[in-house]
């Protein structure tokens, strides 16, 4: 079992800072990919 009183600040800050940028990159990426597949239907409909 590792000990959890050997992490340091920098483990603290720098995981959850990681988790963040990959939430909000996924959550960009995810979006750009709903509208663009959201305009794909509506062009599709006024043919």
């Amino acid at each position: 079992m590792p000990d959890l009183g050997m992490m340091t600040p920098q483990h603290l800050i720098y995981i959850p800072s990681v988790l963040v940028v990959g939430l909000l990159t996924g959550y960009m990426l995810g979006a750009r990919a709903v509208r663009a597949d959201l305009e794909q239907k509506r062009r599709r409909m006024k043919e």
